[in-house]
C-alpha cells in the first residue's frame, strides 16, 4: 500500500500516471497489432474489426462499473486506514467480475451479428466483425477479473504490477497475431478469427499472472474465501459509484456508433479510415486518461483522510499536467497526421480519411483531456453521476445534429468532425461547472 495523503501531489500524479499510461498503451497495442495484420486482409476486414472493436466499449463500460467503484471505495478505506474494509471490497469485486464475465459471453453470442448489421456498410464487413468479436469474447469476459485485481491495487496506490502484466500480455499477443491471423509457421491462417483468438489467449495468461501475484506477493488486499461470499451491501457500494461511470463509457459506444452510422454511405474506405484513425486516437488520448486515472485514487485517499485542500490540489495539478501533454499531442497531430495513421498500415483513400479525421479531431485533445481529469476527480469524490450527466449532454449536442446532417444532400464527412469539436468544447465547460459545484457541496464537511 502507498499512502497518497502525504508528500508532493505532483510527484504522486507523475509516479502513478507513467506506469498507468504504459499499461494502457499496452492495452491499445492489442488493437493496433490486430489492425496492422488485419489490414492485409482488405478494407472489409479492417472496417469489420474496427466496428467490432467499438462494441467492446460496452464491455469497457461494464469493466468501468467494476473498476471505478472498486478504486473509489478501496481508496476511501485506505485513507481511513481501514484494511479490513479494503479487503472485503476487493474480494466482493472479484465475485462481481465472475458474474459480469458470464453475462458478457451470453450477450455477445446472441447480439453480435445484430449490432454489426446495424452499423456496417455491407455484408462483408458484417461477417468480418462478427467473426472477430465471437473469437474475442473469452478475452472480453476475462477482462473483468483483470480489472478487479488491477483496480484494487490502484486504490492502494500500487500500479506497477498491472503495468508489467499488461506489457507481457501485449508481447504474447504480438507473437500470436501473425501466427494465427496470417498463418506464419503453421500454414493455416485464421484471418480475423485469429486476431480475436490471439487477444483472448493473451488476456487469459495475464489473468493467471496477476492472480499468482496476489496469491504470493500482495498483502494489504488479499484473496480471502470468507470475504468472497456475496454481500449485496458491498455490491451496492461498488455499483453506486461504478454504474454512472460505466454509463459514461457506454455513451462512448453510442457516440462512436453514431459516427459509423453517419458515414456508412461513404463506403468501406471511409469506415476503414475512421477505424484506423480511431485506434490511433485512442493511443494519443492515453496520457490524459492516465493522469485522470491517477487523480482518482489520489483524490480518493485524501477525501477519505478528510484533507480537502489536497483534493483540490489534485485537480489543479492533474488538469495542468494533462492539458500540457495534450497540447503537445495536438501540435504533433496537426503536423503529421498521415504518419500517425499510417502506423496501422492503411493506404489510399482510407489513409486520407483517417489523416483528415485525426488532424481535425486533434482540436478536441485539450478539452477532452480536461473532461477526463474532471471524471477522475468525480471518481475520487465517490460521486460519478456528474460525469454521466456531462457525457449525456455531449451525446445530445453531437448525435442529434450529426444524424440529421447525414440525411441531408449536402452532407460531408467533415461535418461529423466539426460537430465533435464543438460538442467536446461544450462538455469541458459543463464538466468544470459540475465539479466546482461538487467541491462546494462535499469538501466543506471534511474540515468539520
Amino acid at each position: 500500500m502507498k499512502d497518497l495523503t502525504e508528500g508532493s501531489v505532483s510527484s504522486h500524479i507523475l509516479t502513478m500516471a507513467t506506469p498507468i499510461a504504459i499499461g494502457m498503451l499496452m492495452q491499445v497495442a492489442y488493437q493496433l497489432i490486430d489492425m496492422y495484420f488485419v489490414a492485409g486482409l482488405g478494407n472489409a476486414a479492417l472496417a469489420g474489426v474496427g466496428a467490432a472493436g467499438n462494441a467492446t466499449f460496452i464491455v469497457l463500460a461494464l469493466t468501468q462499473v467494476l473498476g471505478v467503484g472498486t478504486v473509489a471505495v478501496i481508496a476511501h478505506a485506505v485513507g481511513r486506514k481501514d484494511q479490513v474494509d479494503a479487503n472485503i471490497v476487493f474480494n466482493q469485486s472479484l465475485g462481481l467480475s465472475l458474474l459480469c464475465g458470464v453475462i458478457t459471453v451470453f450477450a455477445g453470442i446472441f447480439l453480435t451479428r445484430t449490432y454489426m448489421g446495424s452499423v456496417a456498410a455491407n455484408t462483408a464487413i458484417v461477417d468480418a466483425g462478427t467473426t472477430y468479436l465471437l473469437w474475442f469474447l473469452p478475452g472480453l469476459a476475462l477482462q473483468f477479473a483483470l480489472i478487479a485485481m488491477g483496480s484494487a491495487l490502484r486504490g492502494t496506490g500500487i500500479v506497477k504490477p498491472g503495468m508489467i502484466v499488461q506489457m507481457l500480455t501485449v508481447v504474447i499477443n504480438a507473437i500470436l497475431a501473425p501466427i494465427l491471423i496470417a498463418g506464419w509457421g503453421t500454414g493455416h491462417p485464421m484471418g480475423v478469427a485469429g486476431a480475436g483468438l490471439a487477444s483472448s489467449i493473451a488476456i487469459a495468461i495475464g489473468v493467471i499472472m496477476l492472480w499468482v501475484y496476489f496469491h504470493r506477493m500482495e498483502h494489504y488486499v488479499a484473496l480471502n474465501r470468507a470475504y468472497m461470499r456475496p454481500q449485496f451491501t458491498q455490491w451496492k457500494r461498488i455499483l453506486n459509484i461504478g454504474l454512472p461511470a460505466g454509463g459514461e463509457f457506454a455513451l462512448m459506444f453510442v457516440f462512436t456508433g453514431v459516427i459509423y452510422y453517419a458515414i456508412r454511405n461513404f463506403g468501406e474506405e471511409a469506415q476503414s479510415g475512421f477505424s484506423a484513425g480511431g485506434r490511433v486516437l485512442q493511443a494519443i488520448m492515453l496520457p490524459a486518461m492516465a493522469v485522470a486515472f491517477a487523480a482518482g485514487p489520489i483524490a480518493g485517499q485524501n477525501f477519505g483522510a478528510r484533507k480537502p485542500a489536497r483534493v483540490k490540489e489534485t485537480f489543479y495539478k492533474s488538469a495542468l499536467i494533462g492539458g500540457g501533454v495534450m497540447l503537445i499531442l495536438t501540435l504533433l497531430s496537426q503536423w503529421r497526421p498521415e504518419a500517425l495513421v499510417g502506423v496501422v498500415d492503411v493506404k489510399g483513400e482510407a489513409l486520407i480519411v483517417g489523416a483528415v479525421f485525426l488532424q481535425m479531431i486533434s482540436w478536441n485533445f485539450v478539452a477532452q483531456g480536461f473532461v477526463f481529469t474532471c471524471s477522475g476527480m468525480f471518481q475520487g469524490l465517490g460521486n460519478t453521476m456528474p460525469s454521466l450527466i456531462s457525457s449525456g449532454t455531449r451525446l445530445l449536442t453531437f448525435a442529434i445534429p450529426v444524424i440529421w446532417l447525414s440525411w441531408q444532400p449536402y452532407f460531408k464527412i467533415e461535418h461529423v468532425w466539426y460537430m465533435s469539436i464543438a460538442s467536446a468544447t461544450l462538455q469541458a465547460a459543463f464538466s468544470y461547472w459540475l465539479l466546482t459545484r461538487e467541491f462546494k457541496r462535499r469538501l466543506p464537511a471534511l474540515s468539520q
